[in-house]
């Protein structure tokens, strides 16, 4: 499917229409992550991760994640929110798993929308900053990694918590 180019009668009209529009920021911008990072981040989600100076998981359940054998205790699907509301359900969602308890979650991030024309990064805003946003949960989050493709494959991350404190 081919793309229609606008006529100049039409880039004219939207010209006009808009010129009044201004751009509304509710926050500061963020600095955008280059597409080293973007990378280094997403090879990080595949191979699993671990924080620094803290041990992740034993190889029988690295191994276990990795062939889908273990089942979730809790999911999260955050298909369709914005990316502040999916920020405030994950933490919301981690904690409380971790408050009951629970050891492994399920978060569908979804795989975003593929590479806009010209780039080869994809532009899958959760998928990308979920990683993030799980590094600032250290204390309670062992390791992250894609989840099996039978639960979501690459749109998906499994976290495995940590053991609640007593």
């Amino acid at each position: 499917m081919r793309k229609r180019i606008a006529s100049k009668e039409e880039e004219a009209l939207f010209k006009a229409v808009l010129e009044d529009e201004r751009v509304l920021t509710a926050r500061p911008k963020e600095k955008r992550s280059t597409r080293a990072e973007v990378t280094a981040s997403s090879a990080k989600t595949r191979a699993g991760h671990t924080a620094p100076g803290r041990s992740g998981l034993d190889g029988r359940t690295a191994d276990r994640l990795r062939r889908g054998l273990l089942e979730p205790d809790a999911r999260l699907d955050m298909h369709g929110l914005t990316e502040a509301a999916a920020h405030r359900a994950l933490l919301t969602f981690v904690k409380g798993a971790h408050a009951r308890g629970d050891r492994l979650l399920l978060v569908v991030t979804g795989k975003g929308s593929g590479p806009r024309r010209g780039e080869t990064e994809p532009q899958g805003v959760l998928k990308i900053m979920t990683p993030r946003w799980l590094e600032a949960l250290a204390d309670v989050v062992a390791d992250w990694r894609a989840a099996h493709r039978r639960h979501g494959g690459d749109g998906a991350l499994y976290i495995y918590l940590r053991k609640p404190r007593r």
